[in-house]
């Protein structure tokens, strides 16, 4: 898939945040850091997975989970309505990271939102890609818990034409070669252990391989469950240059993601044009 270039450049802020047990206290610091991007001028900002709640573990996410509304209801989608009323509040394009929604056999999606600046709600998109790890050490399965997305899903923001992924997604490239994107938003809670090892690899192999710009909002510290996440929120170019990386603790990875560039990459090196599978 080859879509036109934007014609604009897109101000771009991704969150890092170390989220813990308290909904409402990790609520409040994601609504600080939206406010924070908004007043240093960007356009979109990004949240990390799991912005909403890091458990003792994953059944803690079908405590908080809420159904899915386009119109949200503060007394029965809290966490849907903070989002909207952020994107509207502060008139930015807002990747709500992920939060959990009511799915089928008891189980739950781990969804992004994508809220407009003014509160409308522009996709929704299902991590598609569970993780599971076991090094003896360390052991993770989201699929007890959570259901798997099946739609690969992108939107347009002011031109721009956005890929949605979270975190495991990012060592499935097939996902993001059909959506033809200008700009991969991957907000990921990546452990300490595989991130150290492959995060900013899979990060600039997914923007360099696609010729676009990368977002990846991230969780980066130890939390009050235990764990330690990996951090280091990231913006990458078309070429696979960092433009902004924040290690660990909150904060805003910022960056202007520039039309000009993706032209002068995808002319000098014209790979998705060669395509032959």
């Amino acid at each position: 898939m080859t879509l036109p270039l934007p014609t604009a450049p897109l101000r771009v802020a991704a969150v890092q945040l170390v989220s813990g047990l308290d909904v409402a206290e990790n609520l409040a610091r994601a609504a600080h850091w939206v406010g924070e991007a908004a007043g240093q001028g960007a356009q979109f900002v990004g949240l990390p997975e799991y912005f909403c709640l890091m458990g003792q573990a994953d059944e803690d996410k079908r405590a908080i989970a809420e159904t899915f509304a386009t119109e949200p209801q503060a007394a029965h989608q809290p966490l849907q309505h903070a989002l909207q009323a952020l994107a509207r509040r502060h008139g930015v394009w807002l990747h709500g990271g992920t939060l959990p929604l009511h799915a089928d056999g008891g189980k739950v999606s781990n969804s992004s939102l994508v809220y407009a600046p003014d509160g409308r709600l522009a996709a929704r998109y299902d991590k598609i890609h569970l993780f599971a790890f076991d090094n003896g050490r360390e052991r993770y399965d989201e699929g007890r818990v959570q259901a798997a997305g099946a739609t690969p899903t992108a939107l347009d923001v002011a031109g721009w034409h956005v890929a949605l992924s979270v975190c495991y997604d990012l060592r499935f490239p097939e996902l993001y070669r059909q959506l033809g994107p200008n700009l991969i938003c991957a907000p990921a809670a990546f452990t300490h252990t595989t991130g150290q090892a492959h995060w900013q690899l899979l990060l600039r192999a997914r923007a360099v391989e696609n010729l676009s710009y990368l977002m990846a909002p991230a969780q980066g510290g130890l939390h009050a469950n235990g764990r330690r996440t990996w951090g280091h929120t990231t913006i990458v170019d078309p070429w696979g240059d960092i433009l902004a990386e924040l290690p660990e603790g909150e904060g805003l990875a910022l960056a202007t993601l520039e039309p000009e560039r993706l032209r002068q990459v995808r002319s000098q090196l014209p790979a998705l044009q060669h395509r032959r599978l």
